[in-house]
This record gives structure tokens, sequence and C-alpha cells, in this order.
């Protein structure tokens, strides 16, 4: 999640100009550029618990060494709750969860140089300070008071609101990772097109990236728990987007949806102001309770922006939100899937034409089957695995046509090979940690912290 703003911007005294902020995304395909983000569990490795933010080896020491590689902090109330390296951010979840935010960058092959940089970071640190990185989508042993909380601010603020909203909103602050990307648009129907290919095909993502069937060191019954508990985490910020497929959607309905958003805070002289519940359509007309009088600036709508948590996120470009956090190579194969359906016309088109004739209830229900069965779930009474292999080949076809090359020549299709393992197979990661955990393991989920730590 984000750092604090470092300024308010300019005030807003129109709608029309959060309309114009999201059109301001824009973008001539050539300049079109892949940013991918992704968490992972820090956790210690004779005690295999998470890491807290003080000690000699907390999440704190871990931001303090990691400055040698280049990295300039950013600091909450004197503590450095992020890191900054050029257009790299590493941010904290509320949980601790360790987050790259990496780069707008040209290339699959770039944003993986990315990846493997970083994480040979802090590797090298943790080796120092006796800690590890786990990617999946779900802690496979902490119970949700054993996690603790990092410094910031907005977390306490998010942490008192979640449990009056839905039953898991705090297991999605603490225990969850994932992997995105975030992709650029041309126009208002080109974001559209993008927007509803990709919430369309989400439960697709999420079934290919499903690992998350531990909790609490047992199996929890789900393939993609952290997808699940998206489900009932809060009604009026998450989701699938339902209207995103009516007459009518483009830039200004989704301003409207959301200024219907209830926020969450503001953030005025160094703090945060709880402004939970509260309407953004009233802070527009100078009524907001936690700051009366008061107008909005950019900075508080930029806020505001990332307080909403549907499948695909609109900023001034598109969040690819479904996958479960997992090894190095599938964070390399989320922006290769996404990009290879997305920023290629002909594989963009041939998309839409396989999920253009669903319904919303069809939607609704693949994403709601897809956490427990993963590519098991049926869609018009097949399994959706037949439609993964499908949506793998057009996004295989799409990079071979954007045709960005490596030093060696190669192109960016590589990095959906470790999906295409996946779709041949039929078995997910998390069912292949599940027969391990039935067999070799006997029953326990600790070997997974030496098998599958990064």
């Amino acid at each position: 999640m984000s750092a604090p703003p470092k300024s308010l911007g300019a005030p807003i005294t129109d709608k029309r100009q959060l309309v114009e902020y999201l059109e301001g995304g824009n973008k001539a395909s050539a300049d079109w550029r892949i940013g991918t983000e992704h968490e992972k569990f820090a956790f210690d490795l004779k005690t295999l618990r998470r890491l807290p933010y003080d000690g000699p080896n907390g999440i704190g020491a871990l931001l303090t060494a990691l400055k040698r590689f280049g990295w300039e902090p950013v600091e909450e109330n004197g503590k450095a709750i992020a890191l900054t390296c050029g257009a790299c951010n590493i941010t904290l979840e509320p949980g601790g969860q360790f987050e790259l935010s990496g780069a707008p960058v040209e290339t699959i092959h770039k944003t993986c140089d990315e990846v493997q940089t970083h994480l040979k970071q802090v590797k090298e640190i943790g080796a120092e300070l006796g800690t590890g990185m786990l990617g999946m989508g779900f802690d496979p042993t902490s119970t949700r008071a054993e996690v603790p909380w990092m410094p910031k601010g907005r977390y306490k603020i998010m942490g008192a609101y979640m449990p009056k909203r839905g039953k898991l909103g705090l297991d999605m602050m603490l225990r969850t990772c994932t992997v995105q990307v975030n992709l650029d648009f041309s126009s208002e129907a080109d974001m559209l097109k993008k927007l509803r290919v990709g919430l369309a095909l989400q439960p697709v993502a999420t079934a290919l990236f499903a690992d998350s069937p531990f909790t609490e060191g047992r199996p929890n019954g789900f393939l993609s728990y952290r997808s699940q508990v998206w489900t009932d985490t809060d009604p009026d910020r998450c989701g699938m987007l339902p209207f995103a497929f009516e007459p009518g959607m483009g830039f200004e309905r989704y301003v409207d949806y959301l200024l219907d958003v209830p926020m969450y805070f503001v953030y005025r002289d160094g703090r945060y102001l709880d402004a939970s519940g509260q309407s953004f359509r009233d802070f527009l007309k100078g009524r907001l309770p936690a700051l009366p009088g008061e107008i909005p600036h950019m900075g508080d709508w930029n806020d505001h922006m990332t307080t909403a948590f549907p499948e695909v996120r609109m900023k001034r470009y598109l969040e690819m939100r479904g996958a479960d956090g997992g090894p190095w190579d599938r964070l390399c194969a989320l922006p290769a899937f996404w990009v290879g359906l997305l920023y290629n016309q002909t594989s963009l088109d041939a998309a839409w034409d396989l999920v253009k004739d669903w319904t919303a209830e069809e939607r609704e229900t693949l994403r709601r089957d897809v956490p427990k069965l993963a590519l098991h779930a049926p869609l018009r009474g097949k399994p959706i695995l037949g439609l993964a292999r499908t949506v793998l080949t057009l996004a295989r076809e799409g990079l071979a046509r954007r045709h960005r090359l490596d030093r060696m020549g190669g192109d960016e299709s590589h990095f959906l090979n470790a999906l295409e393992r996946i779709a041949n197979t039929g078995v997910t990661s998390a069912e292949e940690k599940l027969a391990l955990y039935h067999g070799r393991w006997q029953g326990s989920v600790t070997p997974v912290y030496s098998e599958f730590a990064y």
C-alpha cells in the first residue's frame, strides 16, 4: 500500500477535474509501460514467525540494511516505513508483507531483471539478519493475533474499520500476499475493453496462480484462500464491478463509483485523520466531518483511489489484482499473462470475443467458485482449464507479435512457461503443496519455509 503523499496538490472544485485526471492517463501505445508489484512474507529463519517492525532482525532493520544498495528511506513519525530508489519503491503492507513496486518499464525482460535484482538484495540482507522471504497467497501458519502490525497511521484507522464491513478484512490486511501488474491504455474505449477483459478473465488468472491452501498449519479447503478472503472484506470497495459492463461505462462512471466508496482517512500535517465511513462527495462540498469547511486536493483523491479494492482497479492505469503471490518465476509470468492479452490488439480482440457474451451472473459465479476449485471451476458446463489454455495461447501469440527481444534475441513469451506447465498438467501450486502435505511432509506445513522460500 501507498506511502504518505508528498504534497496535497491542486484543490478540487469540480467533479470534472477527477474525470480529467483519469483521462490524463491516456498514452500512445509507444509509451505504454509495465509496472509489476509483488508482496512476500518476511519471516525469522529460526522461529519461522513473521517479522515484527522492531528488533535486530525486524522489518525496520531490514529496511535500514537495504540502504547500502542506494535505497532512500521514507519516514512516518521518525520510523522508516518505505524505501525509494529512482522510480522503484519498497512499501510495507499492514502485517509487514514486503512489497516491491517496480518502475514503469518497456518490457517484461526489464521488469524481470528488476525482480531478480530486488530478490538478490533481500536475500543478501536476509543471510546477515537471519530472515527469509516466502511467496504465497496466504500466510500458511500464523494466526491473525500472531502477526505484528506495522507503524503506519493509515493501518490503524483501516484496522478499526474493517471488522465493521466484513469478517475477513483483517486477514486481507495481515495475512495475504499478491502479485499484480499495472498497464496503460490509449483512450477511454481502449481502457474500457481492457477493463472488461481484465475483470472477466481475472478468475482465470486467480486459478492459474492459486497458491494459498493452508491456514494456521492446516488445509483450509480452498486453493486460493487469498481470493476467498476478498469476498468477505468490504462489499463497498471490492468485487467484479458489474457496472463496468453496462452501457455508459467510462471514466466518469468510475469516478462516480469511487465517490460512493466510503473514505478511510485524510492525511494532514504528517498525520492520518480518521474519516472512516465518511463521504468524498461531502468532502467536495466542504462538509467532511473530519475536516469541516475544507475541500479536498488531488493528493486526497489519489489517497482515496488506493482504498478501493476491485479485482481490476483504475487509476491512471489499470491494476490487475487477482493473483496469489508465489515463486519468482510466477512474478514474471503475471505481467507476461496480461501484457500478452492486453498490449496486442489482435489478442485483446480475441480475448474480448471469448468473454463478451458472458452474463453478469456467470462472471460472479466464476469469481465465487475459483477460490475453492481453481482450474476445476465450471463455466457453461466445462472446467475452465480449457479456457485457461486458450487464454494462455492468446497471451503467447500477443507477446510474440510484440516482438520485444532480450539480449539473446528471445521474445517475452518464455515468461509464460511457468503458467503453461500448470495448464498442461492441470495441477496448481496449491495442489502441489497439498500433495506434499498429505505425502512427504506427513501432515506438516513447516517444510514450505525451506522448500519454497526465495
